[in-house]
């Protein structure tokens, strides 16, 4: 994965939320934080929750904007996103969120890129049980 998608002070490995609604919310405010979108993209990534769930198994959901919201993405980017003691994701439990901006297709190599690291169990683990930036950035960008 490209390094300049994952800015560090995306990186939040110490949150908690009491819903799903509340934890898309927050990594929807980490990108805004980081300048890759706008504020109406928070929005757009309750929408496409609405529409189709995120959660991609391993305990982690890939919150994103629907097709419509991509005026709003400034930048490529993503967010990392953990829950330690996990949000219920409509019966599941997921303790990492990575949130997705993406132009145009910019989004599938970053999914695909994803699914590699979450396909290899010892990578997800890494990424659900990190508690330094570090970790992650080295886990998402190597």
């Amino acid at each position: 994965m490209r390094d300049d998608l994952l800015d560090p002070r995306g990186v939040l490995l110490h949150e908690s939320a009491g819903s799903r609604e509340e934890a898309i919310r927050r990594c929807g405010r980490a990108l805004v934080d980081v300048g890759a979108v706008a504020e109406p993209y928070i929005e757009a990534m309750l929408e496409r929750e609405r529409s189709i769930s995120t959660y991609v198994g391993e305990g982690v959901a890939i919150p994103h904007g629907t097709a419509a919201s991509k005026e709003d993405v400034k930048r490529d980017a993503i967010c990392v996103v953990r829950f330690p003691d996990g949000v219920d994701w409509d019966g599941d439990q997921v303790t990492v969120c990575v949130g997705i901006a993406a132009k145009n297709d910019g989004h599938v190599p970053l999914l695909a890129a994803l699914a590699e690291i979450l396909l290899d169990p010892d990578r997800a683990r890494t990424l659900r049980e990190a508690t330094e930036v570090h970790q992650v950035t080295k886990e998402l960008t190597s």
